[in-house]
């Protein structure tokens, strides 16, 4: 039965979403030779497409710490950041499919990317077999402090005036989600792209954009010292120590709802036994306690589904994320 848990927030600097996290590609690799092995004892070379310390990151490290036992074999975390997280998962898409690699993607390597990127190395769907959806983050509507009272009201405002709004990059969910709702609602509202979910917060605090959409445990603790106001969350029910924040639909935005997701992905043709193996054990990861306790101190909503499903789901979300980058008109180079 698929388990749905909403977890605690952490603080900001430690939770920008992995399509925003900047730096330079960077890996720990596993000794020369044992990946290219394709022996069931071999270490499980596990691909993160983003720099070491933001979410995508630190659920790695869980899961390479927790998952390795019921696996029966240890997990080497490699991260290959770069280019929206497309470093990473292309190495993942041109490794052996002998199941000794698989890559922790999230909703824009595996989904958003195929429609916003003119040119991919790779195919979200063909490249890859998914193995297991592990986790979720919501997003979430914040303003200043002294902004509008609730989500009408900004887009009030929007269709009387101007307003500008900040993303943590240009191309990211936060960017694409924003302007899903300036298009939709036919505001007047300018772009105004950061490098990274701190300084979009930072000048959304001081007033020099009204709004942003960020990861919620990002924002979380702002929202809860009184420094922004969150208009909105895309949770289904309202979130526990945030009682006056209302739900996407209760805000009557039900679009906005839209989550940062997390799975492993293996290289297209990877046998199934291993695949299966890979699932169990990344799964059996989410209810260990030690675990819950170190993804609940990250944000995360644990959202576990087997590959079958898993597979379904994804292709449900290339569909969104392509119906979404075709209605903002947001394409990148790549």
């Amino acid at each position: 039965m698929q388990r749905r848990r909403l977890l605690a927030t952490a603080p900001l600097l430690a939770l920008a979403a992995p399509w925003i996290v900047s730096g330079t590609a960077r890996a720990q690799s596993a000794p020369e030779g044992l990946a290219s092995r394709p022996s069931p004892g071999n270490p499980l070379r596990l691909i993160v497409p983003a720099p070491p310390g933001g979410p995508t990151d630190i659920l790695a490290r869980v899961l390479a710490d927790r998952a390795a036992a019921p696996l029966g074999r240890p997990i080497i975390v490699e991260n290959r950041s770069g280019a929206g997280g497309i470093i990473g998962t292309e190495a993942a898409a041109r490794s052996a499919p002998d199941g000794n690699t698989v890559v922790l993607g999230h909703n824009q390597t595996h989904a958003g990317n195929q429609s916003l990127m003119k040119q991919l190395p790779y195919h979200v769907v063909n490249s890859f077999t998914p193995v297991a959806k592990l986790a979720t983050v919501h997003h979430a509507l914040v303003v200043p402090a002294n902004g509008a009272a609730d989500l009408a009201a900004l887009v009030a405002r929007g269709k009387a005036g101007k307003l500008s709004y900040a993303s943590s990059q240009a191309g990211s969910a936060s960017h694409i989600i924003a302007e899903t709702l300036v298009r939709r609602e036919k505001l007047d509202a300018t772009h105004v792209p950061y490098r990274g979910a701190a300084p979009a917060a930072t000048d959304t605090m001081s007033g020099i954009v009204d709004f942003y959409v960020a990861t919620f445990p990002s924002v979380a603790p702002l929202v809860r010292e009184g420094r922004l106001r969150a208009l909105e969350i895309g949770a289904p029910n309202r979130v526990n120590g945030f009682p006056d924040v209302p739900t996407a639909a209760e805000a009557g935005f039900p679009y906005l709802a839209v989550d940062a997701w997390f799975g492993l992905f293996a290289p297209a043709g990877t046998p199934g036994p291993a695949v299966e193996a890979i699932a169990k054990a990344a799964l059996a990861m989410l209810s260990d306690p030690g675990a819950e306790e170190q993804l609940l101190s990250a944000g995360f909503t644990a959202d576990p589904l087997l590959p079958e499903p898993f597979a379904a789901f994804q292709r449900e979300e290339v569909a969104r994320w392509a119906e979404m980058v075709r209605l903002t008109g947001v394409t990148m180079e790549g």
